[in-house]
């Protein structure tokens, strides 16, 4: 039984009310597991919740809803716990802990999958992939697929296939009601669209119902490095070679110091280097004549660009990310990669001095381009690249110096931005959220929310207010 601090005000007779009820865990401040189960990927969140209430199904969901509604305390959704700002989780309020929601069910006839909200991404690949089927999702294997797709998913596969939501067939949802509804392109479509890149603004989803692609299971990926101080000339190389290559080919530009991992040889370990990273998504023969240029440029100080299962590329960069590390981001949008935007990227790269901090520029386009800009709430589907500015510690010491970092690096970018990409936004008010959408999709987002959720109890997120 959860024992809950008299500080907090939790009304008993609710918590009572919704213990006979519960066929889940509730975990309070009292609690031997309460450590552990409070606990985010972001090491620099320490929060203390209330309740966090483990749900098993739509029951418990709509139960912990009530309460919380009841109480008028915060709450707070946890998919699988990877929010940068921290909002999967809360101070004082309720935690509805979707992460033992694990059901997938994978159709290899009707090439579709559907994952419930506690899945993580590396559960859903493996699954797909023993059919040779995926969706396009993220890059690290450990983040939640729920809060992943409802603000886009950008990952290897997207140029080919298009976002995460461009891939979205139907999602189950919880209002803040209680209600159950399906929303599809021909079922709630005003509700579907919402939830295509508008978050967890509308409610709580507790299944989505993918479409899935052949895919693999070898794959043409990996990383091909340089020395940093080779980053000006490559990156003025590296945009220029991608106006030519095909929509089955998606990069990614990382500027950081070379990781000890054990695929890579100790003698480059800690090395300040600049690389591509490459998904080739069709055949490998294809897509070693669409990177021979890549590979021969420099030449570069080493390639692991090679085939391998795409399991093993959807897990490559999970070692750079583990939970319990300090995180600090920022991000923006670009147009193109200028002579002034490289000259940024580069003078941001030799500045980098911790082993652990780094930042991608992620090459858009292709697919993402082909779905009508009106057709889902996320943002300007017209920019070029994506970058991610990633401060990262063990712990607290040189946090501050690493978010310094990255708030200088996003700063430089400021007069170059086209917008952000919303799951990889901070807590930086509203402008930063209006500007991700774009001016009239806020608008209707706010409609929406109106309809849906005009109380705003899920205002944990990137929070779009009724109106």
């Amino acid at each position: 039984m959860s024992t809950i601090t008299p500080d907090v005000h939790l009304d008993a007779q609710a918590l009572n009310d919704l213990r006979a009820d519960f066929r889940g865990e509730l975990v309070g401040p009292g609690d031997a597991a309460y450590d552990e189960r409070r606990k985010v990927w972001n090491g620099s969140i320490d929060r203390h919740p209330a309740l966090i209430a483990r749900c098993t199904g739509v029951a418990d969901i709509r139960a912990a809803i009530g309460l919380g509604r009841r109480t008028g305390l915060p709450v707070a959704v946890r998919g699988g716990g990877h929010s940068f700002p921290g909002h999967s989780t809360c101070d004082g309020g309720i935690v509805i802990d979707l992460s033992p929601l694990k059901g997938i069910r994978v159709d290899p006839v009707r090439r579709t999958a559907r994952a419930q909200a506690g899945v993580l991404l590396g559960e859903l690949d493996r699954e797909t992939q023993a059919f040779g089927l995926a969706t396009p999702s993220g890059i690290v294997t450990h983040t939640g697929v729920a809060g992943l797709t409802l603000g886009g998913g950008i990952g290897w596969l997207m140029r080919k296939y298009g976002l995460s939501i461009d891939n979205l067939e139907s999602v189950d949802l919880v209002t803040a009601e209680g209600e159950l509804v399906t929303a599809s392109e021909d079922v709630n479509a005003d509700l579907f669209w919402g939830v295509r890149g508008g978050g967890g603004n509308f409610g709580i989803v507790t299944e989505f119902e993918f479409r899935l692609h052949p895919v693999g299971p070898i794959v043409l990926a990996g990383p091909v490095l340089w020395p940093m101080e080779s980053s000006h000339e490559l990156l003025h190389f590296y945009r220029d070679w991608i106006t030519e290559v095909p929509d089955e080919l998606t990069t990614a530009v990382i500027h950081r110091w070379v990781p000890p991992l054990p695929t890579i040889p100790a003698e480059y370990h800690g090395r300040p280097v600049v690389m591509v990273v490459a998904c080739y998504a069709g055949p490998v023969e294809d897509g070693e004549r669409v990177l021979a240029p890549l590979k021969a440029f420099g030449p570069p100080l080493l390639d692991l660009c090679t085939p391998k299962p795409y399991l093993a590329l959807q897990s490559m960069l999970d070692p750079g990310f583990p939970h319990g590390r300090w995180y600090y981001m920022r991000a923006c949008d670009v147009a193109e990669l200028s002579d002034d935007v490289i000259d940024i990227a580069v003078e941001r790269g030799l500045a980098i001095d911790s082993p652990l901090t780094s930042y991608p520029i992620f090459q858009l386009g292709g697919a993402i381009r082909g779905v009508d800009a009106a057709g889902t709430a996320f943002g300007d589907r017209s920019s070029g690249h994506t970058f991610n500015f990633v401060g990262a510690t063990t712990g607290p010491d040189g946090f501050a110096e690493q978010r310094e970092w990255v708030r200088q690096s996003s700063r430089a970018l400021e007069p170059h931005q086209s917008g952000v990409y919303v799951n990889f936004l901070g807590d930086e008010g509203e402008p930063r959220i209006r500007d991700a959408y774009g001016a009239s999709a806020y608008d209707r987002l706010k409609a929406l929310k109106q309809q849906y959720d005009p109380g705003n109890l899920f205002h944990l997120n990137q929070n779009i207010p009724p109106g």
